[in-house]
């Protein structure tokens, strides 16, 4: 149950507000530990890096220890959407919507634009815009990501079709966006072995796959490689961690149903 709950927290992410000049629409922005200046040049200086994975190593090193913070979107069926960026904390899907608005830009600005543009379908913002599901992306953000899981798994790749956001007993996760109906491929647990982790990718987006009828993941991170090792970094909620960490990626996913490998295009 607190799994569920956890998710719901996640999934509905929402709180306060000022108004863009640009769009003419709310927006709502906290840098935290850094100035606009500093995050210009961090994303400029990560602009520069041609390997698209060391690029979002580089980006994605700079959140480590950031603390974890849910409910940070503000959107609902009965509540206007904001643009928000929060940097004072993320959780694990807001933490992947900013690296991946980061890599795709070359200075604060465009990192903006492309964040309506990662987290929103067509970069319109809205709750119903909005990706809510991590598979969304393969779906909706095809132009920047692929799905690769069947090529990552290869026959122990396993499939199944779930309607996305409608519970067991027919209510709805997210109130207010309509069920969708989609087959997700991923990789059980059991089958992540040196083979499988030897075809991911530094920057490689992972979700954790779950058998929870209505979701298809229910954590988020990304793929580091390093000596030999595998690591997911996240933006944990576990309460002795908080923050965003880097943790053994066999290790992690053993206790877990499987994965979901989004890589993303240079």
């Amino acid at each position: 149950m607190k799994t569920v709950l956890l998710i719901i927290v996640l999934l509905t992410s929402l709180i306060s507000t000022h108004t863009s000049a640009a769009a003419g629409e709310d927006e709502r922005i906290i840098l935290g530990r850094w100035t606009q200046n500093e995050l210009d040049h961090i994303i400029r200086e990560a602009s520069e890096i041609r390997d698209v994975g060391k690029r979002i190593d580089s980006l994605s090193g700079r959140f480590l220890g950031l603390k974890y913070k849910a409910s940070t979107l503000i959107g609902d069926m009965n509540t206007p959407e904001v643009l928000v960026i929060d940097l004072q904390g993320v959780d694990c899907f807001t933490y992947l919507d900013y690296i991946e608005a980061m890599r795709l830009s070359r200075s604060f600005s465009e990192f903006k634009e492309n964040l309506r543009k990662v987290r929103y379908r067509s970069g319109k913002v809205a709750f119903e815009n909005r990706n809510h599901f991590f598979t969304d992306w393969r779906v909706f953000n095809s132009a920047h990501v692929d799905d690769i899981t069947e090529k990552i798994g290869g026959l122990r790749t396993k499939s199944i079709r779930k309607v996305l956001n409608l519970r067991k007993d027919g209510t709805y996760f997210l109130p207010g966006i309509t069920p969708v109906e989609r087959e997700i491929q991923y990789i059980p647990s059991t089958a992540v072995d040196e083979t499988v982790t030897g075809r991911l990718r530094t920057g490689d987006y992972v979700g954790i796959y779950t058998k929870i009828q209505g979701l298809d993941v229910t954590h988020t991170g990304i793929i580091i490689k390093k000596q030999d090792r595998v690591y997911l970094r996240h933006a944990s909620s576990a309460k002795k961690n908080r923050k965003v960490i880097e943790q053994d990626l066999i290790a992690y996913i053993s206790k877990t149903p499987g994965l979901i490998v989004l890589r993303p295009k240079e």
